[in-house]
């Protein structure tokens, strides 16, 4: 299975990006899908994840302003991220979790200057 996520950039504090990450290869049913990031110097934290059901969990520092989705038929997890602020700069990586294994994209840098 690979993940390809997409959707990073550069954008000015208050902004919005949507990133999206498509899963690929022999898959027979993904179980949760979500979002993770690391700051610069810092380590891998949950940002946000959706069962395939749709049930949704987020870190208490992003809940108002990200909106995790997922579409089943396309394998595919969104992260919608507005009002960002410059503390949102990382590394932003998707992870799935299929029959008790963990698959992760490659990761798309996410920038918001102050």
């Amino acid at each position: 299975v690979q993940l390809q996520a997409s959707g990073g950039g550069l954008v000015q504090a208050g902004g919005s990006l949507r990133l999206s990450c498509a899963a690929s290869g022999t898959i027979f049913s993904i179980n949760v899908m979500g979002w993770y990031r690391q700051p610069p110097g810092k380590q891998r934290e949950l940002v946000a994840t959706i069962t395939s059901s749709g049930s949704a969990n987020y870190a208490d520092s992003v809940k108002g302003r990200f909106t995790i989705s997922r579409d089943n038929a396309k394998n595919t997890v969104y992260l919608q991220m507005n009002s960002l602020k410059p503390e949102d700069t990382a590394v932003y990586y998707c992870r799935a979790e299929m029959y008790s294994i963990n698959y992760w994209g490659q990761g798309t840098v996410v920038t918001v200057s102050s």
